[in-house]
C-alpha cells in the first residue's frame, strides 16, 4: 500500500488533516483558544501532513483565516483544498447555494483569506437542488480557466453527478461521507477507483457508537491500537484512492490519528472488520 496519493498532478501523504474542528463549537465562530488552534495546525505540519481540507463555510470563513495565520508563508509541498457552495446563516444551518455568481464570489473570498494566488484544490461543497448542477460546475471551470483554481473536486455527489461533472471539467477528487459504519457511498468510491480519482471520506471515524462496536474493540485490543487508529487503518487498506482527513482540535488526538498511517492490519483483522 502506497503512503502517497495523487490529486491531479500533486502528490500528498495519504493521511490529511480536516481543519474544520479547530473552529468554535458547531463549526461556528472563532475557537476559544486561537493560539491553541494555531499550534494544532502547525503540529500537523511537523507530523508530515501535507494536505489540509477546509471550506469557506467552516466558521464561516474562520477556518481559512486560521490556516493562513498559522501556516503562511506556506511550506513547500503543502496542498490546501477548500470548498464553496454551502452558506451558514446560523450555527445549525448548512444551506446549498450553487449559483455561479455566488461560487465565483466564494472563490475570490477563499483566495483572499488563504493568502493564495491559486487554490490547489477547489471542491463544490454540495449540489444545490435549485440550480442546474452543470451551471455550478461551470462556475468552477470558469475559475480554473481564470487561473484561480488548479484542480477541481466535488463533494456530496452521486455517481451520476460525478459523470455529469466530468463532461465539463477534469475532476480529481470526490469528498463524500464514508466510514466503517456508513458505506452508503460505496458505489462512488468504486467509481473513483475506476477513474483513479482521490476519494476523501468525511466523517472518517463515524459516530462514537461505531468506535465502540465489538468488532473494532476486538481488533484494537488484539493489536494494541486505539479504535480511531483501527478505523483509519481500515480506510487506508480499503482502497488505494482513499485519502482520509480526520480532524481534531487536540494535539494528542492529532498525534494518535497520524500514527494510524503506519498501522498495518492483517487479512484476518480486515475480514473481522468487514
Amino acid at each position: 500500500m502506497s503512503s502517497n496519493i495523487r490529486i491531479g498532478d500533486l502528490t500528498v501523504n495519504r493521511l490529511g488533516f480536516g481543519a474544520m474542528r479547530v473552529c468554535g463549537p458547531q463549526v461556528w465562530g472563532p475557537p476559544k483558544d486561537r493560539a491553541g488552534a494555531h499550534r494544532v495546525l502547525r503540529r500537523a505540519i511537523e507530523l508530515g501532513v501535507n494536505f489540509f481540507d477546509t471550506a469557506d463555510s467552516y466558521g464561516p470563513h474562520i477556518d481559512e483565516e486560521l490556516i493562513a495565520e498559522a501556516l503562511h508563508p506556506y511550506p513547500g509541498g503543502l496542498v490546501i483544498g477548500t470548498k464553496g457552495g454551502l452558506l451558514r446563516p446560523r450555527p445549525s444551518a448548512w444551506e446549498p447555494d450553487g449559483r455561479p455568481a455566488q461560487l465565483k464570489s466564494a472563490i475570490d473570498g477563499s483566495l483572499k483569506r488563504l493568502k493564495l494566488e491559486r487554490i490547489d484544490l477547489y471542491q463544490l461543497h454540495a449540489p444545490d437542488p435549485k440550480v442546474p448542477f452543470a451551471d455550478s460546475v461551470g462556475a468552477l471551470a470558469d475559475g480554473q480557466r481564470a487561473g484561480k483554481i488548479r484542480h477541481i473536486g466535488l463533494s456530496n455527489v452521486s455517481v451520476m453527478q460525478l459523470e455529469e461533472a466530468r463532461d465539463i471539467v477534469t475532476v480529481v477528487s470526490v469528498q463524500n461521507k464514508y466510514n466503517i459504519g456508513d458505506r452508503s457511498s460505496e458505489e462512488v468510491l468504486k467509481a473513483c477507483e475506476r477513474l483513479e480519482i482521490a476519494f476523501l471520506p468525511w466523517y472518517p471515524l463515524g459516530a462514537g457508537a461505531v468506535l465502540r462496536s465489538k468488532k473494532i474493540l476486538g481488533v484494537s485490543g488484539k493489536i494494541t491500537a486505539t479504535p480511531s487508529q483501527v478505523s483509519l487503518a481500515w480506510l487506508l487498506a480499503k482502497s488505494p484512492v482513499m485519502l482520509p482527513i480526520p480532524g481534531t482540535a487536540s494535539i494528542a488526538h492529532l498525534e494518535e490519528n497520524i500514527a494510524a498511517a503506519t498501522l498495518k492490519l492483517s487479512a484476518e483483522d480486515l475480514a473481522a472488520l468487514d
